[in-house]
């Protein structure tokens, strides 16, 4: 089996499908309310609505990276972007609606990406130590393992606030 059918299988268990490991990053969002979202049960930690931010950021910055065949560093400010001011439910959904867009427009990316791509290395990706060069594939996969690890955060943090 070529390898772009099972990463597009991998992105869309871990988003929101079966992954073996547990539920996937939307299960663990359902019910999620604004306000809920915004709080920060943990001192000097993220809340659940930064981490989505946060995701939909680096799902779009993976998928940007790809195209232009280059690193394109994120300033602070697309790592962790800045919450809007009024945080409503309106404010959330349109949260929840950019990560769904990003998962979406990665998808259709990969669904016309040439096979041989993924071996592509993009070049240095993060200062030392976190590392340098990844390849195409590897950062694909990272997309995936993204999702799973903040899954689990939002896990945590959803048993903090109750």
């Amino acid at each position: 089996m070529p390898e772009i059918p099972r990463l597009l299988d991998q992105l869309r268990r871990a988003f929101d499908g079966d992954p073996w490991c547990g539920p996937s990053l939307l299960t663990n969002l359902e019910g999620v309310t604004a306000a809920q979202a915004a709080q920060r049960p943990i001192k000097n930690g993220h809340s659940i609505w930064e981490i989505v931010v946060h995701l939909a950021g680096w799902t779009a910055i993976v998928r940007r990276r790809i195209a232009a065949d280059k690193p394109l560093q994120p300033g602070d400010a697309e790592d962790w972007p800045a919450l809007p001011a009024d945080l409503t439910e309106a404010s959330w959904q349109a949260a929840l609606a950019a990560l769904r867009t990003a998962q979406e427009q990665l998808l259709a990316f990969l669904e016309t990406m040439p096979e041989a791509d993924l071996d592509r290395t993009i070049g240095a990706t993060f200062e030392p130590p976190q590392g340098g060069s990844y390849t195409a594939y590897q950062m694909l996969h990272g997309v995936a393992q993204h999702y799973l690890y903040h899954a689990g955060q939002i896990v945590l943090l959803r048993k903090l606030l109750g």
